[in-house]
């Protein structure tokens, strides 16, 4: 599956840990991320990611249109719901996006852990099923 990373500053770390404890997972699968976050994900955990711009930079707007073209299958982005971010309108487009095209998104650890688990479990294999239907 290909996977995308995103996290607000305050939440970078909290997505690292959680990339270093499900790192075997994850190095199954193909991972983007925006840049600060791809970088220090990289560099913490070894995974391979294609890095896309700062999300402040378009980032997330690369991501959210490669959503549009089903070459993302799954999105984890923790969010800092405290703080409010001058790209929200951008971050709600792209979750918006992930609705229209049926795209599971984690915008905390414990939706996070749900979905690597079931992931994990081959439970996300939904494509399949919409094709089949």
């Amino acid at each position: 599956m290909n996977i995308a990373l995103i996290a607000h500053d305050a939440k970078k770390e909290l997505l690292t840990e959680f990339c270093i404890a499900y790192c075997g997972i994850l190095n199954h699968h193909t991972l983007c991320a925006t840049s600060t976050t791809g970088k220090i994900v990289s560099e913490a955990t070894g995974l391979h990611i294609q890095r896309f711009l700062a999300g402040s930079q378009g980032g997330d707007q690369q991501i959210a249109s490669r959503i549009a073209c089903n070459e993302i299958d799954l999105l984890i982005f923790f969010r800092d719901p405290l703080h409010p971010k001058p790209g929200e309108p951008n971050e709600a487009a792209m979750l918006r996006i992930c609705d229209v095209h049926n795209i599971p998104v984690a915008t905390n650890i414990a939706t996070a852990e749900a979905l690597i688990h079931s992931l994990n479990r081959g439970d996300l294999d939904w494509r399949d099923i919409v094709k089949n239907s």
